[in-house]
């Protein structure tokens, strides 16, 4: 049979261990970070626990995908630090990272013509050599399940849409079945059904005890599904909390330089934004 390759052999890894709700997976502490000489984020302070999912709103350019970055440790801290697991994230191996955190980008792209199914797989390279090993057969299916893949697990991943290639991108984050998943604009592509399908994941993955930060363009998606949600400005949180309390207009108004109204849901009382339009006769 030959050599397995490096990748999979067994080797030594701290696994992480069940973490009890509430417990704080990821965090970060005065977080600065710069980019092309310029401060992207500016002192930021913001966790997630176990059980919560955490969504990251605010304009354009306001620095979320860079948190994002910056909680995955994909991207160096200019100042202040960022905990993983209870540890530095520094601490952790590539190796043990990927054991505890799964990220899934604002777009997919492969250069060769892999299979979705193999696409899927690649989010269980983490897990090779461990006890563990054993569970990919049925976390891919399990995943594809999820993200309403299965039907095209044959088809070449640069063959579909742009669409099925983000609910393709999601199955493989599922599929590493990580504590924490970090989730950058996972609804930018996709139609009504699926946005809501991709938050209700979100929603499940919470409850079963995951931390999840997602973000999010749609503020009608944070208010009903996130737990918490983090408006950013200008590389800083302007605020955090329950939906229904940061989502208020004063707020959203001066962040996004756009007047809003936000009214409660008649049927569930989630708070609704809506941008504020003088009439319906638009100039063309």
């Amino acid at each position: 049979m030959g050599v397995r390759p490096v990748l999979f052999r067994r080797r030594t890894r701290r696994l992480p261990l069940p973490s009890p709700l509430g417990t704080v997976l990821a965090e970060a502490r005065s977080l600065s970070v710069r980019l092309g000489g310029r401060t992207v984020l500016d002192g930021v302070g913001l966790g997630v626990a176990a059980g919560e999912v955490l969504a990251l709103v605010g304009p354009n350019g306001a620095g979320k995908s860079t948190l994002l970055a910056a909680l995955a440790h994909d991207l160096p801290a200019a100042s202040g630090e960022v905990l993983i697991d209870g540890g530095p994230a520094a601490s952790w191996s590539a190796a043990e990272l990927a054991l505890r955190r799964a990220v899934l980008p604002q777009s997919a792209e492969l250069s060769f013509p892999f299979p979705v199914e193999e696409v899927v797989r690649m989010g269980r390279a983490p897990w090779a050599g461990t006890a563990a090993e054993g569970e990919d057969d049925e976390a891919v299916r399990e995943a594809m399940a999820a993200a309403e893949v299965t039907g095209f697990a044959s088809r070449p991943f640069a063959a579909l849409s742009g669409g099925e290639r983000a609910r393709v991108a999601l199955a493989r984050v599922l599929a590493q079945r990580t504590p924490l998943l970090l989730l950058d604009e996972p609804t930018a592509a996709l139609d009504l059904r699926h946005q809501e399908l991709v938050l209700r994941i979100c929603r499940e993955r919470a409850a079963d005890g995951a931390a999840v930060v997602v973000v999010l363009h749609d503020l009608g998606l944070a208010a009903a599904y996130a737990d918490r949600v983090a408006v950013l400005h200008g590389g800083r949180v302007a605020a955090e909390g329950p939906p229904a309390r940061v989502l208020e207009a004063e707020l959203l108004t001066r962040v996004y330089l756009q007047p809003v109204e936000v009214i409660d849901h008649p049927r569930t009382g989630e708070p609704l934004v809506i941008p504020w339009r003088a009439g319906r006769n638009f100039a063309s």
